[in-house]
């Protein structure tokens, strides 16, 4: 944290934002990690956030930028009173035009601003438990799938400066994220699944990130499965580069629905 009424962080996260769901029904597990977010993992409260959403796909890095974003109600099978719930944090132009800056002076051609994007499930969802009080500003920011990791991760290593601005940074996505047809395995976690979730816990810890970076030569062929598409997997890559090629990488939270969907989230501490 920086001195008088500067704020600087070290730290930047990466957060399986699992089942929209759990925003209504009590009995998911993973509630209780978003729940103890500003006890147990970040006390801190910083100036502004900045997600990096798995559920906003780009030709291009973008970045919303509107100051009063609405909530878009991006899924189904949920409880019928989430289509009526609201996160009204503010979101932030100034936010938004820094990041495009900061994008344009690390080497991408373009940056687009969208003014009328709002917030989807991959940040209203998990704030509303991590910050129910949505009293801090909040801007998403785009992936591209159609880009390799290593594209994601020099936007991250292009973003750093704003760990040292009082943003908190979050890549918010899914550790192991299968299609919604691949079969739920009811005896503990599914092998190819287990596996996956464990090499990238390796690769991680042992800062390994090129490894994690060049996932589909260097993990288990099971990573076809956890991922048959890498949205929810690049902002981890995101992540991980805005705390540096250095910085240290801890498992901070992990459980399993259906023995397919991991949540492993994971904090990086720059050194």
């Amino acid at each position: 944290m920086g001195v008088g009424n500067e704020v600087s962080f070290k730290e930047t996260f990466y957060v399986s934002h699992g089942n929209p769901a759990m925003l209504a029904d009590e009995s998911f597990i993973a509630r209780n990690f978003l729940l103890g977010w500003k006890k147990n993992v970040f006390p801190i409260k910083p100036k502004s956030i900045l997600v990096v959403s798995a559920h906003w796909e780009t030709d291009v890095p973008c970045v919303s930028a509107g100051e009063h974003p609405d909530v878009i109600y991006d899924f189904s099978d949920v409880p019928d009173c989430m289509f009526q719930m609201k996160y009204p944090a503010p979101g932030s132009s100034k936010l938004a035009k820094r990041v495009q800056e900061l994008l344009i002076a690390g080497g991408f051609k373009t940056a687009s601003l969208d003014e009328n994007r709002g917030f989807d499930h991959s940040s209203w969802v998990p704030l509303s438990l991590m910050y129910p009080e949505a009293d801090i500003p909040v801007c998403q920011l785009s992936v591209q799938p159609h880009l390799s990791a290593s594209h994601h991760f020099d936007v991250g290593r292009a973003l750093a400066p704003l760990k040292e601005e009082g943003v908190l940074f979050i890549g918010s996505g899914g550790a192991v994220h299968p299609s919604d047809d691949t079969p739920h395995w009811f005896d503990g976690v599914a092998p190819w699944a287990a596996e996956f979730d464990q090499w990238l816990e390796d690769a991680l810890i042992n800062g390994r990130y090129d490894d994690v970076n060049n996932y589909q030569t260097k993990a288990p062929s099971g990573w076809k499965i956890a991922h048959p598409i890498p949205e929810h997997f690049l902002p981890l890559h995101v992540a991980m580069g805005a705390a540096g090629e250095k910085s240290k990488a801890e498992l901070i939270y992990r459980t399993w629905d259906h023995g397919t969907l991991g949540y492993a989230s994971y904090k990086f501490t720059s050194i």
